[in-house]
């Protein structure tokens, strides 16, 4: 039996893990495959699925099999090799294809991988339609359901992908401007965005400056990418560029640096975003959605000229969900996925970059100026490994440093303390006016958290 009984396989944003380990196993993806084409198929005779991938080592066995167990049930494959996240969404629209799939686990290192689906809009299945995969699964009767022998599926390589996601890109930067006398330095992780982000920037005139751009399946996100800004403060510094864009494996996330080499978060960039959309009068409903995570220097900021912060669960998945039942066309985390309704479906780094640039030339303003409209309060996480995910409620010790530390707050900050809904991971996340004391709450909970849970 593959999933026994009331396990799981689908996390906050797809399947996630070790790659050759449960639930991240080729049997799993063959069994993904098969239950997911059974499913698409089901609403139309015959199925197409776009694939798309990261430079992972393991992602060519998990390309084989979804493809083999989605061809097994009757449906065509696409399949675009390395694209962002937000390429993937985006082919899928663009062929109107009923599905797409991404092999890839965002930021996490090589030794990890993760499959997610898009429905045919280019949005995440819902949690109700990811139920009906894995009871599929469970109940391992494929054979119920296998196609006639001339039905089954065909796979098929989409040789213009990167072409065509590169021109969709550049479509969402205004077309009488150009990035002409501006310094790039970019850092693409050497993941999925490695080919077509240096297009991009090149194409619009910007002296670029590129950094991670020669995956050889085991260095994604290593000590470059969105994660390890140091690489590309470093690379501002020392070309005097304009900006730095650090993006994450499969660039759906990305972090921003001023031309004074200081970092420059999802946060800060939802502020600048949002303040302009504004003043244009296209931020729908006045309003954005961020997560609980968001810093109160942010929300101060959006709140003190008329913008309404909305906040969602941590995940860009919810704050989409979020966006689309209060009708926002901007949301974001503050680890750099940014949501532009009105261009993508999903996070997209490159489209955030160039929405940053857009606006500093405008503006005729550095992004050390536009990000000066966020006072950010002092906020410290700190990520503890912990072995097990009980209910923290159920912590009593826990729940005794949290309390005290909100004690010491008062209406002055805040404690969240959550586990991460990809990895063995308790974040705890303290805010506050001052610093010291807030590196002193987070750090006694996080070691009440180590002694209670932790894998040491």
């Amino acid at each position: 039996m593959l999933l026994e009984a009331g396990k799981k396989i689908f996390g906050t944003d797809g399947v996630r893990g070790r790659a050759n380990h449960f639930p991240m196993t080729v049997e799993i993806a063959l069994a993904l495959g098969r239950a997911a084409g059974y499913v698409f198929r089901k609403k139309a005779k015959k199925s197409r699925v776009v694939i798309g991938k990261d430079t992972r080592l393991s992602c060519y066995m998990f390309e084989n099999a979804l493809i083999s167990g989605l061809c097994s049930m009757g449906v065509d494959t696409l399949m675009v090799g390395p694209l962002p996240t937000p390429g993937v969404a985006f082919i899928t629209r663009a062929y109107r294809a009923d599905a797409g799939v991404v092999i890839s686990a965002s930021h996490n290192s090589f030794q990890d991988n993760g499959i997610k689906f898009f429905n045919g809009d280019g949005f995440k299945l819902p949690d109700e339609m990811e139920e009906e995969i894995e009871k599929l699964i469970r109940d391992d009767k494929f054979d119920d359901f296998i196609p006639l022998e001339n039905e089954i599926g065909k796979n098929f390589k989409v040789n213009d992908a990167d072409g065509r996601y590169i021109e969709f890109a550049k479509g969402t930067f205004p077309r009488k401007q150009n990035l002409n006398g501006l310094k790039v330095a970019l850092d693409c992780a050497n993941g999925a965005a490695h080919r077509v982000a240096p297009l991009i920037f090149k194409e619009l005139d910007a002296e670029l400056y590129s950094y991670s751009i020669n995956p050889n399946g085991l260095n994604i996100n290593e000590s470059c990418g969105s994660l390890h800004p140091a690489l590309i403060q470093e690379a501002v510094k020392r070309h005097q560029a304009h900006i730095g864009i650090a993006l994450d494996g499969d660039a759906d996330r990305v972090i921003l640096v001023d031309e004074k080499g200081a970092v420059v978060d999802g946060d800060t960039i939802l502020a600048i975003c949002a303040r302009d959309l504004k003043e244009s009068g296209n931020l729908h409903g006045n309003t954005v959605v961020s997560t609980v995570m968001a810093n109160l220097g942010m929300i101060k900021a959006l709140e003190s000229i008329g913008v309404r912060v909305a906040q969602a669960q941590v995940g860009d998945r919810h704050v989409i969900q979020e966006m689309v039942r209060l009708g926002s066309n901007l949301g974001g985390e503050q680890s750099g996925h940014m949501i532009f309704a009105d261009y993508n479906t999903t996070g997209d780094g490159l489209v955030s970059a160039l929405q940053v640039l857009r606006i500093m030339i405008e503006k005729g303003k550095p992004l050390s100026e536009l990000a000066s409209f966020v006072e950010r309060y002092p906020q410290v996480c700190v990520n503890v490994k912990v072995k097990a995910k009980p209910d923290l409620k159920t912590l009593s010790h826990v729940q005794d440093m949290i309390e005290q530390g909100k004690q010491k707050l008062k209406d002055r900050g805040r404690v969240l303390v959550r586990y991460s809904g990809t990895e063995k991971i308790c974040r705890v996340m303290v805010e506050g006016q001052e610093e010291t004391t807030v590196r002193e709450i987070a750090d006694m909970i996080a070691d009440s958290v180590a002694k209670s849970i932790g894998d040491k």
